[in-house]
């Protein structure tokens, strides 16, 4: 049963924050989300996602129309009388360690409420931060500039997010798991009765296992990705091997596919046993080399995680060697290019596969079109992307190309067929790097894809 006395504040209206807020109080909570940006504020109240995710339009109108939910600038006012404060502001990665400086200014505003309020409000770390951060720049931060002791007058949680952008609603509602890290059982006690509802296991551990458990989460998937893309691509050398083919063998192992009631299950895991240009996105590549340089600063090796890293900064230009395959001078050469996302079903282009292609097409001067349903002209503020071109929809983008290239898997784009290719191009090329399409229905055309070279 929800206890709807707890006010909840969520500092941060990203991905993360939002979802986050909007979810809780669609479960029922009194909820108020705080970001400095005024026109992220302004949308939130008014109930329009400043970000593109699936379903969150109808949480925040919901949510929203009942009051449950509300954004400010501010965060004195939306702390006063809170019960539980969620921490879910950005940790880029510079290159070298991940950027605390947005928490660091969270937890000034945090020291002060906590100096002046006389509750024992518990704090949640939910942003993705690498192991015994918590413990040795959050608390000793917060003791500090409250002049208060953390498991006594305050608690302190970490609570790492699972949640897939595009599908971001559904996971904070489905979750799998609810992993809490304290370093006293009252607050984990406290974060633990606002997912009564969840129904699923909660592991409730130390600060440091908690942070290490988002990171290996993800570190995990990310190389499954990049095994699949190295044997992708060994296959396409050896020639004559499908990697598809490959991986839908690999997919019938009952230990990864069980069978339930003689139906196999395929789970979501499989996904990422599929060979394609690339990953991207605000997680994958900043959680492993966030990882990876957090390694470095105790001692440890890293070898598998690198590789992960080093295989996926190439697989972009796996696309360009698939082009010139069969158009070698693309100079001049009209290219559609079709996805811009680094996935489907979300807005967002951080470190997408096709940043890297788009910088390498223009530079060998191509006419190069793009579509994606959700990324228009905003993709050419990005660095070496100035060039680029948007067409209306993919048949606007593939009319008079000599060559197609499929980046990221959205759904309308299974409605592309053969005969639409041959109708509109002058000689159809289509490189298919998600490996989305059904090789065998474009065998009039040239097709090639990442792990598949015919013999």
């Amino acid at each position: 049963m929800v206890e709807k006395s707890q006010k909840i504040v969520v500092v941060g209206s990203g991905y993360v924050g939002l979802v986050t807020g909007a979810c809780l109080a669609q479960k029922g909570f009194e909820v108020v989300c705080v970001d400095k940006n005024p026109a992220v504020v302004k949308k939130i109240n008014s109930a329009v996602p400043p970000i593109f995710e699936k379903g969150l339009d109808a949480v925040l109108k919901e949510t929203i129309g009942n009051g449950r939910l509300r954004a400010t600038e501010n965060i004195v006012e939306a702390l006063a009388g809170s019960d539980i404060a969620f921490i879910a502001v950005g940790t880029p990665f510079d290159g070298r360690e991940i950027d605390l400086s947005f928490i660091k200014a969270v937890c000034g505003d945090f020291g002060k409420w906590l100096s002046e309020t006389a509750s024992r409000p518990v704090i949640v770390v939910k942003s993705s931060v690498v192991p015994t951060t918590t413990e040795k720049v959050v608390i000793p931060l917060l003791e500090q500039l409250s002049g208060k002791k953390a498991g006594v007058d305050f608690g302190v949680c970490v609570n790492p997010e699972f949640l897939r952008e595009g599908n971001a609603v559904s996971d904070f509602s489905n979750p799998d798991r609810i992993v809490i890290g304290s370093t006293d059982g009252r607050s984990a006690d406290q974060l633990r009765s606002i997912y009564k509802w969840a129904g699923v296991p909660f592991v409730v551990t130390n600060p440091r296992t908690a942070e290490m458990i988002k990171y290996a989460s993800n570190s995990l998937l990310a190389t499954l990705i990049s095994f699949s893309n190295e044997l992708g691509n060994l296959s396409h050398s050896v020639g004559g091997i499908d990697i598809k083919e490959v991986t839908d063998g690999i997919h019938l192992d009952s230990r990864l596919n069980p069978v339930v009631d003689g139906k196999r299950t395929n789970p979501n895991i499989l996904t990422y046993l599929e060979a394609g240009c690339g990953f991207g996105g605000s997680c994958f590549p900043k959680d492993v080399n966030s990882l990876i340089a957090f390694a470095k600063t105790v001692g440890a090796k890293t070898g598998i995680l690198e590789n992960v890293i080093a295989i996926n900064e190439r697989q972009p230009g796996k696309i360009t060697e698939l082009l010139k395959h069969f158009i070698p001078n693309l100079s001049g050469k009209k290219i559609a290019l079709l996805g811009l996302a680094f996935k489907q079903d979300t807005s967002d282009t951080r470190e997408s596969p096709s940043i890297p292609l788009t910088r390498e097409l223009l530079r060998e001067k191509c006419d190069l079109v793009a579509f994606d349903p959700r990324v228009k002209g905003e993709f050419n503020i990005i660095p070496g992307c100035e060039g680029l071109k948007h067409a209306d929809g993919w048949k606007g983008a593939v009319t008079g190309a000599e060559a197609v290239v499929l980046m990221t898997r959205w759904e309308e784009f299974r409605e592309v067929t053969e005969d639409d290719l041959l109708a509109l191009m002058k000689s159809p090329v289509l490189i298919d790097g998600r490996r989305f399409f059904d090789k065998n229905k474009f065998g009039k055309i040239k097709y090639a894809g990442i792990g598949f070279r015919p013999l």
